[in-house]
């Protein structure tokens, strides 16, 4: 291959419509925008979407759902995932320290999943009843 033989592939590249140039080219005299109306007209144009004057379907349509703006704030810790950390007291920048939250989270909150081998204490997070139990369970503290 060669790049000075290089081209498009047969069909990629099609000459423009000339619009204008008599009968027989298929595009003279109405060039295409058929008999009146607005589309025909020099300046004829309407806003996308619009039905002439009917209400547009974007309107006439029920508005559905929202965007959450708290959707990432509060992140989800596994039990199992606490023994992770060295440190004695768990809060929410230790679990940030771990990689076990996102850096953007505002709020964490443990549930109950897997065990917990050792004893930890736990500040400012909010827990699920069952994962209150394991931590007690394993010797471990809650502080709120």
């Amino acid at each position: 291959m060669r790049l000075n033989t290089m081209k498009p592939g047969s069909g990629a590249k099609t000459s423009a419509k000339r619009l204008g140039r008599g009968g027989g080219s298929g595009l003279g005299k109405t060039s295409g925008k058929g008999h009146k109306g607005q589309s025909a007209r020099a300046g004829g144009y309407h806003k996308v979407g619009f039905e002439g004057g009917q209400m547009p379907i974007q309107r006439r349509l029920p508005k559905r759902g929202f965007n959450s703006l708290t959707l990432g704030a509060t992140a989800e810790v596994r039990l199992h995932e606490l023994g992770k950390i060295s440190e004695g007291v768990v809060d929410l920048a230790a679990l940030k320290k771990a990689n076990i939250v996102p850096a953007q989270a505002l709020r964490a909150k443990v549930f109950l999943s897997g065990k917990l081998d050792k004893a930890v204490t736990l500040r400012g997070l909010t827990i699920t009843k069952g994962a209150r139990e394991a931590v007690v369970k394993a010797g471990g503290k809650i502080e709120d």
